[in-house]
């Protein structure tokens, strides 16, 4: 190493890697080995040798390679995103092999043939950031390019880099598949089309309600960034043709499609919906809804928020079903976050260790996917008792979050699931900004509405939550069952023991702290039975349970009278204190 001669000048550095190689390599290790070789022959080295770059390392998965000029280093990262994009088409998804990579231009230092300094440790971490087929480049790179090349990049600003002290301005490449997308290629085929709903009144002056119908629930469905829906000018097009349904989805793209109708008589109106699978023409699910004409508008309003939010809530029923079919190794990005929904809704003693492994392997397949990154934020913690969680668990819970929202500003479910993280920290004031940043992102998730309902009880403000939490069942007729935990926790609250042991006893395999609950319900409402049938199932899951360990852990409450009254109530029912 003495003789070895010591240089250090200004170079562009890319840095390059191959994402999933471990999954990769764990399903088909020969094939990837070959196809590596394959690529590493035909397309990277061919590409970098013609631009005057030289491969500094291979590192199984990656290398690393100086260029001279970030216009040749740009350039040759286009090429080989393209032309690997060309050649990987035809392959199926899962054992695509695809890139990443980063470019970086700083002072560095070269000992022999290897290069080391801060600014490769960028360009790996530029790498990292950019997302599968994507190319992210410093802004120091972007500054030297020419006009076609800067326009190929959009501005991702200033990020923290991993390890890095000073943040880094970006701009990633616009043609990158997964750039600005708040899911995975996959969801993309999740996309439903929305047809003219049908004026069945007899009178062609009553076109205009329901085409307002029709617009109102596109416009609805669009804010669910999850679904990729059909612009109304492409579903229009089919008003008063005779193709036939499987025909119109194919010709639209589309998975879902819902069509309906309008029939107006004297001062009553029925609105009927119904959504379609375009594939089989199978009816998934229908419904219709009768009003009165008081206020045409307002009824338009009120009908098309029913509408969409059960939409929603059939679309991904629908999807989940669809993913469940498929084996998992055959799964892309956005069926592993469905099988991760599936997971962390459940009552098993493994499913919210089920909920991180498929939202993990989302999130690999697809680092750019944002409400991945939210519910595996959300799975982590349930793995450690949610607010009980350690306080490192709960810090890292809060940055994936966080993450989330960063990379889609416009996804109304990682507002609230960042919301919801702020809650188990307790930050109710934080909580309730960023539900009500969700709510006007998304008006039509119920969702949010009765997290938002939840918080508000525990806020103090209990006829706003109640008023919240009415609505978001209102809007989600097929409710999954942590409502009724929220619904039983606010009734209780407000002196409803009754109503809230029934909202409570819901839930399909209660844990320890729903058990205290009921305990409590029933002493308060003077059941002396279900008190004690209550109190012995709890002491069997929590032997040594104690009121004030209960309080502390099991409730997050803002005011102390609220944990008074579940003091009383489980003092009322014998339980020690």
């Amino acid at each position: 190493m003495a003789n070895e001669r010591v240089e250090r000048r200004l170079a562009v550095i890319m840095a390059t890697d191959i994402v999933g190689y471990s999954r990769l390599m764990e399903a088909d290790e020969t094939s990837t080995l070959t196809a590596m070789k394959r690529l590493q022959g035909s397309i990277v080295a061919p590409n970098i040798a013609a631009r005057g770059g030289r491969i500094v390392k291979l590192m199984g998965d990656g290398s690393l390679v100086v260029f001279s000029s970030a216009v040749d280093a740009v350039d040759c990262a286009i090429s080989l995103q393209e032309e690997l994009a060309s050649d990987q088409k035809d392959v199926a998804i899962d054992d695509r092999i695809l890139f990443r990579i980063g470019i970086n231009l700083a002072d560095v230092v070269i000992e022999g043939d290897d290069l080391f300094g801060d600014g490769v440790n960028v360009a790996a971490r530029l790498e990292a950031t950019a997302g599968p087929g994507g190319i992210c480049i410093a802004d120091v790179v972007h500054r030297q390019l020419g006009i076609k090349n800067c326009s190929a990049f959009w501005d991702g600003g200033e990020i923290v880099l991993k390890n890095i002290a000073r943040p880094v301005h970006v701009w990633h490449w616009k043609d990158a598949p997964t750039v600005g997308s708040s899911t995975s290629s996959a969801a993309a085929r999740t996309s439903i089309a929305v047809l003219p709903f049908e004026n069945l009144s007899g009178s062609p002056d009553q076109d205009f309600f329901s085409d307002g119908i029709t617009e109102d629930i596109i416009s609805g469905l669009a804010r669910f960034r999850s679904l990729s829906v059909v612009a109304a000018s492409s579903s229009f097009s089919f008003r008063g043709k005779d193709a036939g349904l499987k025909e119109i989805g194919k010709r639209l793209s589309a998975t879902y499609l819902v069509e309906g109708s309008v029939r107006r008589s004297g001062e009553r109106m029925r609105i009927t919906a119904r959504l379609i699978e375009a594939a089989s023409g199978t009816h998934l699910w229908s419904e219709h809804y009768d009003r009165s004409v008081t206020d045409i508008f307002a009824v338009q309003d009120e009908v098309t928020r029913m509408i969409v939010s059960t939409l929603v809530g059939q679309i991904e029923s629908a999807d989940v079903r669809q993913a469940l079919r498929k084996p998992t190794t055959s799964l892309a990005a956005y069926e592993f976050f469905l099988r991760g929904l599936v997971h962390i809704r459940g009552y098993g003693a493994d499913d919210n260790e089920q909920a991180r492994m498929m939202f993990e392997a989302a999130v690999e397949r697809d680092p750019q996917f944002a409400l991945a990154h939210a519910y595996l934020a959300l799975a982590r913690l349930a793995l450690h008792g949610y607010a009980n969680a350690p306080a490192d668990i709960l810090d890292a819970a809060l940055a994936l979050a966080q993450k989330a929202v960063r990379l889609d500003a416009g996804e109304s479910g990682c507002e609230r699931l960042l919301g919801l993280m702020h809650y188990f920290r307790r930050d109710f004031e934080l909580a309730e900004r960023h539900y009500r940043r969700a709510c006007q992102l998304n008006p039509n998730d119920a969702n949010t509405m009765v997290q938002m309902g939840g918080l508000l009880a525990r806020r103090g403000r209990l006829v706003e939550a109640m008023q919240w939490i009415d609505e978001g069942l209102r809007l989600n007729p097929f409710p999954p069952q942590w409502y009724s935990v929220t619904l039983g926790n606010t009734l209780y609250i407000l002196g409803r023991y009754e109503e809230a042991a029934a909202a409570l006893k819901e839930q399909p395999n209660p844990g320890q702290f729903t058990c205290a609950r009921l305990v409590a319900c029933y002493a308060q409402a003077g059941n002396a039975a279900a008190t004690e049938e209550a109190k012995a199932r709890l002491l069997k899951l929590w032997p040594d349970f104690s009121t004030e360990d209960f309080i502390t852990r099991g409730l997050l409450l803002e005011l102390s009278e609220q944990r008074q009254m579940f003091r009383e109530g489980l003092l009322k029912a014998g339980l020690p204190a």
